[in-house]
């Protein structure tokens, strides 16, 4: 024990008239110590608001706690996850020098396979918390099941599985953030506007996109305003694919004057845009401060962009483990992250 924790255990002992000894099988529940004689050290433990040094015994233990996270690659189209690998790497620096490990594994999101081989290689690895992005449904539900078979705890990052156990979900509040989306996607609409939901995804099925699209119809319902809502998924990410599903929509409804993208992929659509340059130009609004996103942001191709702090994400997925692990903290089930709206006159400004 360190001298400051000795002294802490001797004014335990010094007041329940015991030894250190029986101190100290107390604060570890160990047996030998009778009911009353617990009651009472227990009582004077908090009344001192007594904390043992954890750290300390940790390191003294000489055990390594291993966290795995499992997060898509970062490629152009996937630089958002460029943002939360940071934080985790931030955290991974912090609490390294306690006894903590902390290994990523990487999936590409047009591969379901990529993820299952991923989540099979955590789960043969011995790990003792995992930080999971649960992006294919059913795949992570299954890798989720086999969590909970092992008692590994994890954390859910940036979207979400309802009913799962999962020890917490860290990111956006999925509902509210669509439902912002509507709110500003009003600053362009006309008396007979249109708008256009845009998912660009392997992966449509995504949690993710149908929790924030609902929001985002929710705000019309709410403010009884009965615009017309299209929708197109385009499961192809290239950006040939996103000019050809796009081309023939515009082309069919000219009242377009509103278009929300439902994940970082926004610039894809700016794209078209610039390529198109339609009168007027319809109002974009998508998600993250990607570098692509912020060019088109900068030339007023993009709107607004919706923004969730995705650095703190990471550092929270790993901070929230190791809080649970080390210090046996209760965890709120969910932490929902701030919803940043950023423009052309603030991006500068914004801390991603």
């Amino acid at each position: 024990m360190k001298k400051k924790e000795l002294q802490g255990v001797k004014e335990i002992a010094r007041r329940a008239n015991v030894t250190i000894a029986t101190v100290d099988r107390v604060i570890h529940n160990r047996a030998g110590v009778s009911v009353k004689t617990r009651e009472k050290i227990t009582k004077i433990i908090e009344e001192l608001n007594y904390q043992p040094n954890m750290l300390a015994r940790r390191l003294a233990s000489g055990k390594i706690i291993k966290l795995a996270v499992l997060i898509p690659s970062v490629t152009e189209e996937t630089e958002f996850w460029d943002a939360p690998l940071r934080g985790i790497q931030r955290a991974k620096t912090e609490i390294s020098q306690y006894g903590l490990q902390v290994d990523s594994f990487f999936f590409d999101l047009s591969n379901k396979q990529s993820f299952i081989d991923q989540a099979n290689a955590i789960l043969e690895s011995a790990v003792d918390g995992i930080v999971l992005a649960p992006t294919f449904i059913q795949e992570a539900r299954t890798f989720a099941a086999a969590c909970n078979t092992k008692g590994i705890p994890y954390v859910f990052i940036d979207s979400t599985l309802p009913d799962q156990q999962n020890l917490s979900y860290i990111g956006p509040p999925l509902f509210q953030s669509g439902y912002l989306a509507g709110k500003l996607s009003t600053y362009a609409l006309r008396e007979k506007s249109q708008l256009l939901v845009v998912n660009i995804a392997t992966a449509i099925e995504s949690y993710t996109y149908k929790e924030t699209e609902e929001g985002f119809r929710a705000y019309f319902t709410d403010h009884l305003k009965p615009y017309p809502i299209l929708r197109v998924d385009i499961h192809q990410t290239d950006e040939k694919s996103v000019f050809r599903n796009l081309q023939p929509l515009f082309e069919s409804n000219p009242a377009i004057d509103a278009l929300f993208v439902t994940n970082s992929r926004s610039f894809l659509v700016a794209r078209f845009l610039e390529k198109m340059n339609p009168a007027p130009k319809p109002l974009l609004i998508g998600y993250d401060l990607v570098k692509e996103n912020a060019k088109y942001l900068d030339n007023g191709l993009i709107d607004f962009l919706i923004c969730h702090q995705p650095e703190d994400q990471g550092y929270r997925s790993i901070m929230t483990l190791y809080q649970f692990l080390i210090f046996s903290k209760a965890i709120d089930k969910e932490q929902y992250m701030p919803i940043d709206i950023v423009t052309r006159e603030n991006q500068a400004f914004y801390r991603n």
